[in-house]
């Protein structure tokens, strides 16, 4: 299933990586979706190219029944963006990929951070694949619209972080 989000946040793109890779935010997220942060490392120097990997604990309550059944009552799911040093003018761009443990659900994506003077465009394009037998379209299905969703919480909670802190 494809995954296409765009929104955007009236900051510069340093400040708004700055926000997705800060680990307070990244726990109120997890927690904002009722999920826990279990570990977040950061691997490299944030002003040039570098490496994040979130794993988070997140409940299967909005999957289909069938969905459910098979996963349980709990995903651990690993995040793993790969992200460029800045261009000339602040932009951005990481490869995203989530694996699911116990689940063949992967998202592959390229996230970018669109330097537009005070505002970045915060864009994400990708595909959400499982290989599950005959289930695996309509879970694939079932999670990208929530993985879309997610995006635009995200967007939506940094824009208040960055606003309260």
């Amino acid at each position: 299933m494809a995954l296409n989000a765009s929104t955007t946040l009236p900051y510069d793109a340093a400040t708004v990586l700055g926000v997705f890779t800060d680990e307070g935010f990244v726990r109120h997220m997890s927690e904002y979706v009722g999920g826990t942060l279990e570990s977040l490392t950061v691997d490299g120097d944030t002003s040039g190219a570098f490496t994040v990997t979130a794993v988070r604990t997140m409940p299967t309550r909005r999957l289909p029944d069938m969905a459910r059944k098979f996963v349980g009552e709990t995903l651990s799911v690993t995040q793993t963006e790969e992200w460029s040093a800045p261009a000339a003018d602040g932009s951005r761009e990481a490869t995203v990929r989530m694996t699911v443990a116990n689940v063949p659900l992967t998202v592959a994506a390229v996230q970018r951070l669109i330097s537009q003077g005070d505002s970045t465009v915060v864009d994400l394009q990708g595909n959400v694949t499982s290989s599950i037998p005959f289930l695996g379209g309509k879970i694939a299905g079932a999670a990208e619209p929530m993985i879309g969703k997610a995006l635009n919480v995200q967007a939506t909670e940094a824009r208040a972080w960055l606003e309260n802190h």
